[in-house]
């Protein structure tokens, strides 16, 4: 039987981000707090008990707010948690992103244009689980129904859309600093 841990002290602020929530907003009442500590163990505050990486998925099916904080900082260690997950989804099982979409993710990271792929692919995820959620809504499993080819035009000109925002704002940023790199050029008198 494991001992409770030792409440650790924390220099960390008390708003806490509960997972779907945005940055810098308070902890929403009933958000569970994990606590993780060095032993690499997670410590599930509401049940006051050890929780394993498992049950922390299962939180996540079941759209359950949660935020993961390191025990001794108050870190908030939940981005880490959710792709420690993932990982483990990718080695086991059918991966959902094949070799070239992780190279091509792991490309846009350091570039200009990473905030803009961030936001495209979460637009783009948000758009296909409306879609998703209509789709279940409505029961609709044939796909030469009229009704189910409405849904994925919408779909597939929302992600349409979202493409052409990421372009003009590429085309924006590269006028912007073609417009720099010339004023830099010019000779002084």
């Amino acid at each position: 039987m494991s001992p409770a841990p030792r409440k650790a002290r924390s220099a960390a602020p008390s708003a806490e981000e509960p997972v779907g929530g945005d940055a810098g907003q308070p902890t929403a009442a009933g958000t569970r707090i994990i606590k993780k500590y060095p032993n690499r163990r997670l410590y599930d505050t509401q049940t006051s008990s050890y929780i394993t990486l498992s049950e922390v998925k299962d939180m996540v099916m079941a759209c359950e707010q949660f935020v993961v904080r390191d025990a001794k900082s108050g870190e908030d260690l939940t981005r880490s948690i959710l792709l420690q997950i993932i990982l483990e989804e990718e080695t086991a099982g059918v991966p959902m992103f094949s070799t070239q979409a992780l190279a091509q993710i792991i490309r846009f990271y350091g570039h200009t244009m990473q905030g803009l792929m961030g936001n495209y692919l979460e637009n783009n995820i948000q758009s296909f689980i409306d879609l998703q959620s209509r789709l279940t809504e409505n029961s609709v499993m044939n796909l030469q129904n009229p009704l189910m080819q409405n849904f994925m035009g919408g779909y597939m000109e929302q992600s349409r859309n979202l493409f052409t925002q990421m372009q003009e704002q590429m085309s924006k940023q590269a006028e912007t600093l073609m417009g720099n790199l010339g004023a830099g050029l010019t000779p002084k008198k």
